[in-house]
């Protein structure tokens, strides 16, 4: 799940920036700053409703030519005190109450502080389009006001042009508003999404070293136990073997039982290291280590006849040789499983520029061994294979033309 930080003092933001905004609602809720503000903007406007309606009951107007009739003045008023209360919903509807006030800027000088507000909260919350075509609107009804409502102090075109000035500074400073809340959103946008990124990113390496593990555990470990079930499965056939032969067999098992606890532990550490991913810390199996590997698997009653015409493995690249060792362990567990009691062919060859490739073949089993075939998981030819593809190599399985099981695979070897 995605979290952003909430800001240090969110109530000094505005409610659209507020961090995280409740789904359920259909608009943000109010914060202390929207508070404030709009109270604010209902004191100005009262003020103003208060002090013009003052001027045009006093002898002598300052704000605008008298009104004929004392009840247009109270009129006035009245709008004037409507548009205020307006101002507290003015969020939630602003195009709505800008247009239904739009002719209220031909006459009413009491309402010119809240229907000013109407038009600044038109200009942050909606595109610029809607703004600009309402502040085209309101230079017409500014024309038609300056001619209804002159200032005894100036002439019409000055008045009028008066009136155009601050139409556009509030349509600037709107906009600016605007702009700067579109930021802050993109910014916000930007940083939720470089998060899911990331938390995607942890996800899949998840994925990718749960992967590993379980093809580490696979390699190591199948080969270790189909050795310990080859020689149970000798004691089990001959229990009236000698004495000696049994202690031997014993001892066997109880040397590659703890041989397959001390994998479990390396493979383990080397996996909770933290490594740079392309050479795993050590111990881990190069092409050097094919001898031993084949020696256990002779020493529990496999023939083996290699083939190896790679004359330095020690100088095989270690990444290389590591997946070359796999490949022979997991074609040395299989026969094992599988096809027990045949013969296997191992052939290495290989070098650099050429690639490095690893064939491992043995006869198809005719029948089913006694005691049945040790069970798998059915995974260690697909870990195997993405190994190889992992390496950039090919990988080829199955029964050749002779009959015969055969575990090719290719890989390349840097000159």
């Amino acid at each position: 799940m995605t979290s952003i930080a909430v800001p240090e003092h969110p109530w000094l933001l505005p409610g659209e920036l507020v961090v995280p905004v409740e789904p359920e609602r259909a608009r943000p809720r109010r914060t202390t700053r929207d508070w404030v503000v709009d109270s604010l903007a209902f004191l100005s406007g009262l003020v103003w409703v208060l002090y013009v309606t003052a001027d045009a009951l006093s002898p002598d107007p300052q704000t605008a030519v008298p009104l004929p009739h004392d009840w247009m003045v109270g009129a006035d008023a009245l709008i004037g005190l409507v548009c205020c209360g307006l101002l507290w919903v003015r969020r939630r509807w602003p195009l709505g109450l800008a247009v239904a006030t739009l002719p209220l800027n031909l006459f009413s000088m009491a309402a010119a502080i809240p229907l000013l507000i109407f038009y600044f909260t038109v200009v942050v919350h909606r595109r610029t389009a809607v703004a600009v075509a309402v502040t085209g609107v309101g230079f017409l009804t500014n024309l038609v006001f300056s001619w209804t409502r002159p200032d005894p102090a100036m002439s019409y075109w000055v008045t009028v042009s008066w009136g155009m000035v601050l139409t556009l500074a509030v349509l600037a400073w709107g906009m600016f508003v605007r702009a700067r809340r579109q930021l802050i959103v993109s910014l916000r946008e930007r940083a939720e999404r470089a998060e899911a990124e990331q938390q995607l990113r942890v996800a899949q390496a998840r994925h990718l070293e749960r992967t590993r593990i379980a093809r580490e555990m696979h390699d190591v470990l199948a080969h270790r136990i189909s050795l310990l079930s080859l020689h149970a499965g000798a004691l089990e056939f001959r229990p009236d073997a000698p004495a000696d032969e049994v202690a031997r067999a014993a001892g066997v098992i109880r040397g590659s039982a703890h041989a397959a606890l001390q994998d479990l532990r390396e493979v383990i550490g080397v996996l909770r290291a933290e490594g740079d991913g392309e050479a795993p810390e050590p111990p881990q199996p190069t092409l050097a280590d094919l001898p031993a590997l084949i020696a256990e698997s002779r020493a529990a009653g496999v023939r083996v006849n290699v083939n190896d015409s790679v004359g330095r493995p020690q100088e095989v690249p270690a990444a290389l040789g590591r997946a070359a060792y796999r490949i022979v362990q997991e074609g040395l567990t299989n026969a094992r499983k599988h096809a027990a009691g045949a013969a296997v062919t191992l052939d290495v060859s290989g070098g650099p520029g050429i690639g490095l490739t690893v064939a491992i073949g043995n006869r198809w089993p005719v029948g089913t061994p006694a005691g049945g075939t040790l069970p798998g998981a059915g995974t260690g030819l697909v870990g195997i294979s993405e190994r190889v593809t992992l390496a950039g190599g090919r990988l080829a399985y199955g029964r050749d033309d002779a009959g015969d099981f055969r575990l090719a695979a290719w890989l390349p070897w840097p000159a």
